[in-house]
């Protein structure tokens, strides 16, 4: 898509600010959005997506050990338990398990113990944040690395 989507669809502002104040109340700490908007990316194959929440991280000073094993975070030695259940909670949304729920009630209860009700019901929005600009990410293919208001070419 050579045009920005929300410009041809110019209510998709109002939308969008509304998602990054819910997401942004402060209840999580902005580096656990990021590194699971960066999974998010990861997961749904978008290099849009992770190109842009790496940046992120990086401009927040995330380590390189940290953006870069949360491609392998269940096996990295670099994430806190609250992280490693917001990512799990991640992951088992997105990705259909073979058999069960998605997110079990043993998940839920897992992240539950690291994050209060507003916080837990904030990285809920957080992950379905992400996951509303993934089609635009994977359709209108915006241009990785460039700017976050102008990406089309």
């Amino acid at each position: 898509m050579t045009e920005d989507p929300a410009q041809l669809v110019p209510e998709l502002a109002e939308v969008s600010a509304a998602l990054f104040k819910v997401v942004g109340n402060g209840s999580i700490p902005r580096s656990t959005i990021s590194l699971v908007q960066l999974r998010a990316g990861q997961v749904a194959g978008s290099t849009y997506l992770t190109v842009l929440h790496t940046g992120f991280l990086r401009k927040a000073g995330e380590s390189e050990e940290r953006i870069t094993s949360v491609a392998s975070w269940p096996d990295s030695p670099y994430f806190t338990s609250a992280e490693r259940a917001a990512l799990a909670l991640l992951e088992a949304v997105l990705q259909q398990p073979a058999h069960g729920e998605r997110v079990s009630d043993e998940l839920y209860a897992q992240a539950a113990e690291h994050y209060e009700p507003k916080a837990l019901a904030t990285l809920m929005f957080a992950i379905g944040q992400v996951n509303f600009f993934t089609p635009i990410a994977l359709i209108a293919k915006p241009v990785p690395g460039r700017s976050f208001t102008d990406p089309w070419k």
